[in-house]
């Protein structure tokens, strides 16, 4: 499965971004993920084929929504109120399996896209 991040860049605290990541085939579920400067790869988001379940972090709850077009095999992850503290690469990645009970970390997850990367100045 080949995946295509895009919608990344530069932007100002409070400002909205949406991000794309386009799949070659079906996949299970999709997720969002980001890392920071120095820090670990953390969940943001995902969402199954269905779309039926969508989970989130506690750091983007209330901020974020995601949500799929499968006829375009495409998930976006809109982004509202960003601060300096989202300032990460974020990646795209997709489960091959319908049995993960949450998929909200990345060993649920099969194949990932190479990343956009979001930068909010203060």
């Amino acid at each position: 499965v080949q995946l295509q991040a895009s919608g990344g860049g530069l932007v100002q605290t409070g400002d909205s971004l949406r991000l794309s990541c386009a799949a070659s085939q079906q996949t299970a579920a999709t997720g969002w993920f980001r890392q920071a400067p120095g820090k670990e790869r953390e969940f943001m988001a995902s969402i199954t084929w269905s779309a039926d379940t969508t989970y989130y972090a506690d750091s983007v709850k209330g901020r974020s929504t995601i949500s799929r077009d499968n006829a375009k095999n495409t998930v976006y992850l809109q982004m509202n109120s960003l601060k300096p503290e989202d300032t990460a690469v974020y990646y795209c990645a997709v489960a091959r399996s319908y049995w993960v009970k949450k998929y909200d970390h990345s060993r649920d997850y099969d194949y990932w896209g190479q990343g956009t990367e979001v930068t909010v100045s203060s």
